[in-house]
């Protein structure tokens, strides 16, 4: 630690003593969370306040009482998910179904609020009468597609 230390106060850092340690993030267990992620046994993830923080401003967008048109609340919803996909792009694959699927529930969840139907669309049946192609067709979005294809180009 003593060579990190004459680094950090050559460069006119500061580190506090209570959240700063040294470890080898390539180990399980011995990982740290920066700038919203965590990094771990080699990985990168989203760390899970930086998961929720999204999560919060689509269920504002996307509440079952919502009034207005799927394709309107898509295109409030886009953006949001735009931008955490640019700045998350380089988490685990895993992250973006995660992300995808919460979102595509919010969305089953006002039509079918609208037949006047109780619940959160959680059935196979709500996943068969709205398949993800379905929101796809009204432009939503995809991070896991996204993510894929980005894949594919590097």
């Amino acid at each position: 630690m003593a060579g990190h230390a004459a680094w950090v106060a050559r460069n006119g850092l500061r580190l506090h003593p209570d959240e700063t340690r040294v470890g080898n993030c390539m180990e399980k267990g011995q990982g740290f969370e920066f700038l919203g992620y965590r990094f771990e046994a080699g990985r990168g993830w989203v760390r899970p306040k930086s998961r929720k923080a999204p999560r919060d401003r689509i269920r504002e967008k996307a509440g079952r009482t919502h009034s207005g048109s799927l394709e309107t609340i898509i295109g409030e919803l886009n953006p949001i998910r735009r931008g955490w996909y640019e700045y998350f792009q380089q988490a685990h694959r895993s992250t973006f179904r995660d992300v995808d699927g919460f979102v595509r529930r919010r969305l089953r969840a006002i039509p079918r609020k609208q037949e006047k139907r109780p619940g959160f669309a959680r059935t196979s049946r709500d996943h068969r009468r709205w398949p993800n192609a379905f929101f796809a067709e009204h432009g939503l979005f995809t991070l896991h597609e996204a993510h894929a294809l980005a894949s594919q180009s590097r």
